[in-house]
């Protein structure tokens, strides 16, 4: 990750590697802290796998901030859909 800003409160992240499936999810997440101003990306090359992901917040709130909580909401998110799907497998098992 590559981070290009002027100012701590409005930054742009360079995610390698990754498309919109990690972006748009991330943004949705970030999104909803009422701090945040604005939350966008784009994918900056069909041909190349990374993503400028786009954060500016409120007051003096640092936008990396924002973007951690984002990444660890949404790795929450996932952990708790992986826990039910494997628990839904495991009672279908059982089932039989």
């Amino acid at each position: 990750i590559q981070a290009d800003g002027t100012d701590g409160n409005c930054v742009t992240f360079v995610l390698h590697d990754e498309d919109h499936t990690l972006g748009n999810s991330l943004r949705y997440m970030v999104m909803k802290n009422p701090d945040v101003e604005f939350c966008g990306y784009c994918i900056t090359h069909p041909s190349e796998s990374k993503i400028n992901f786009r954060i500016q917040t409120r007051g003096s709130l640092p936008a990396v901030e924002p973007f951690r909580k984002g990444l660890n909401d949404l790795m929450a998110v996932c952990q708790h859909v992986l826990n039910t799907f494997e628990s839904s497998v495991k009672e279908f098992r059982a089932q039989k």
